[in-house]
């Protein structure tokens, strides 16, 4: 029971920010927080416009949201691609183990790093 429970709670608080994120445009509403590295340094951080990228998918602008968040539009994949090894875990823990070796995990953090410097020395 506790379970199905948690899956509502989840579907509809995933549905709830959906409606919000369509709804309104985080560049032009104070509804959304800005990000508290960039306010205190001036230094995007790697996700810095992820709310704006989000909105422009939900409404159809993938040039926009390229455009705010380069590395977070091409990683939606991958962040595809954890989740369901993460929801099929238990049936096929090889996906799981494999997506979560040492090897796999730096190199994203090092491309997520990366990024980080790029976009702020070539002010992406």
């Amino acid at each position: 029971m506790k379970k199905y429970l948690f899956t509502i709670i989840l579907l509809a608080t995933a549905v709830a920010a959906t409606v919000v994120y369509l709804l309104f445009d985080p560049a032009q509403s104070a509804l959304f927080p800005r990000c508290p590295f960039l306010v205190i340094t001036g230094f995007k951080c790697p996700g810095c416009g992820s709310q704006r990228v989000i909105h422009s998918l939900l409404s159809g602008d993938i040039a926009a949201a390229w455009h705010y968040n380069a590395f977070m539009v091409a990683a939606l994949p991958v962040i595809a691609l954890y989740s369901y090894a993460e929801l099929r875990r238990p049936n096929h823990p090889s996906l799981y183990n494999r997506l979560n070796s040492p090897v796999i995990i730096w190199s994203i953090f090092a491309a997520t790093v990366l990024w980080w410097l790029l976009r702020n020395i070539f002010a992406w």
